[in-house]
Parts: C-alpha cells; structure tokens; sequence
C-alpha cells in the first residue's frame, strides 16, 4: 500500500476506536476480539519496508520500543477502562478520560520515535505503526476480556470493577 493509503486506513482505525470506546457498550466475553489485530498485524508484516535494509540494528530497536509502547498503551487503555455489570448480568465498558490521557501519551511517545528515527537517518515505514497498533488492540482487547469474565463470574449485586457505587451507564466519571 502507498504510504498516503496507509495514513488514511491507520486514522479510520483509530477513529473507529475512539468513536466505539468512549460510549457505554455491553462486551461479549465470547467474540472473536482479535480478529480486528490479526488483520492489522498480517497487513503490516506483508509489507517489505518493516525494517530499514540499510539500518537493519536501528530498526529493529526502533520495531521493538514501538512494539513495546503499543504494549503499555494497550494495557493503560485497559486498566482505565471502567467496566460494570448491569441489575440483568450484561457486562459493559466504556474508556474514561485516563483513557485519553493514556492514548495522548502513546502518541506523543510514537512521535517521538518516530523523530528520533529520522534523526538516526532510518527510514520507517507505517508497517510498524500497524503492528504497534494491532498489539494494542490485542492487548486492551485481551485484558477487557479478563476482567469482564471475572466481572460475570461475580454475584449481580457486587459493585463494578474498581466502582464505589452504582451509577448509570449514560454519565461518565473518571
């Protein structure tokens, strides 16, 4: 894919996510959640300009600290993540405003990756943002996921994950 292709699919996809995160939905425990980061993870490893032939060390360090960011994003995105269970079992999640602050933190950590790079001279191409993103994905996707299976597990009447008191899915407080 050209790289202008590539910038257009990677802000669909984050816009996607912001628009489908930050209101309450119910989380199905048994759904395919990493179908979505497979096929990220395929478009970006069938790409040849994943690694600089010219700066191969370079490179992979600089893959493996975007790996790493997507890691921590995923997981932070998680963990301020508010998730609850509703009076008839259905468990839901919806991202706080730490969650903005975690992604805001990822982006400029990506920025500034990417800066250094290009002062490095190594050439980097969106393939390795897909990855990274694709490892979010399937980190966030994966810890939701545990926690909402805990959360189910629970007798009705307890509170919500991390929640002092019952309050209603429409109003968000972080």
């Amino acid at each position: 894919m050209s790289g202008l292709v590539n910038a257009w699919v990677i802000v669909a996809v984050v816009a996607l996510m912001i628009v489908r995160q930050f209101g309450a939905r119910p989380i199905k425990t048994d759904r395919r959640w990493w179908v979505v980061p497979v096929i990220l993870a395929v478009v970006a490893l069938r790409e040849p300009g994943i690694l600089d032939a010219h700066h191969r060390v370079e490179s992979v360090l600089l893959l493996m600290a975007e790996l790493l960011i997507g890691l921590v994003t995923g997981a932070g995105w998680a963990r301020t993540t508010r998730v609850w269970t509703e009076p008839d079992g259905v468990v839901w999640t919806k991202s706080t405003r730490a969650s903005v602050a975690v992604w805001i933190i990822g982006i400029a950590l990506r920025v500034g990756l990417f800066a250094f790079g290009a002062l490095v001279g190594v050439h980097q191409d969106s393939s390795a943002l897909f990855l990274a993103l694709a490892v979010t994905l399937v980190v966030r996707s994966r810890i939701l996921v545990r926690r909402a299976r805990s959360i189910a597990a629970t007798p009705p009447q307890a509170s919500a994950y991390g929640a002092t008191t019952s309050r209603p899915a429409s109003k968000e407080y972080a």
